[in-house]
């Protein structure tokens, strides 16, 4: 069995964001030269998650519209975490979609089912952040 690693790293603008990742992860697969095989795929950062869902506008709009209904940002004394930082709330909407997924490797291609992709979602951005790719099989 085979294995390889390796890191995403994003630095984005705003304080929340979402970016499809797939392409990113399936050259990856290609570059480790593993046909056949499971690939995980995490978030590094406590306040950022990794997830598979549709790419659709709309469906990303009622991401932060949902989870900002469950752990809103503001106003930030509502959070006990809250002292010289103010991302409570990242670090709960982080617990709520996850921290990683991992997807089947077939004939060297991401196995998905139907409008799958992998999505890296920052909430509290402005900082370098990293994602770990991790391959095994043959």
């Amino acid at each position: 069995m085979k294995s390889y690693r390796k890191e995403l790293h994003f630095h984005l603008p705003t304080r929340r964001g979402l970016v499809n990742i797939t392409d990113e992860v399936q050259k990856a697969v290609t570059d480790s030269g593993i046909r056949e095989g499971m690939v995980l795929v995490n978030a590094m950062n406590i306040t950022a998650s990794v997830f598979i869902n549709d790419d659709e506008s709309g469906l990303h709009q009622d991401y932060e519209k949902w989870l900002e209904g469950l752990a809103p940002e503001k106003p930030y004394s509502q959070y006990r975490h809250n002292g010289y930082e103010d991302n409570a709330d990242a670090h709960l909407k982080r617990t709520i979609m996850g921290r990683e997924t991992v997807v089947a490797i077939t004939e060297g291609r991401l196995d998905f089912g139907t409008w799958e992709q992998i999505f890296y979602f920052e909430f509290d951005g402005k900082r370098d952040k990293r994602v770990l790719i991790k391959i095994i099989g043959e």
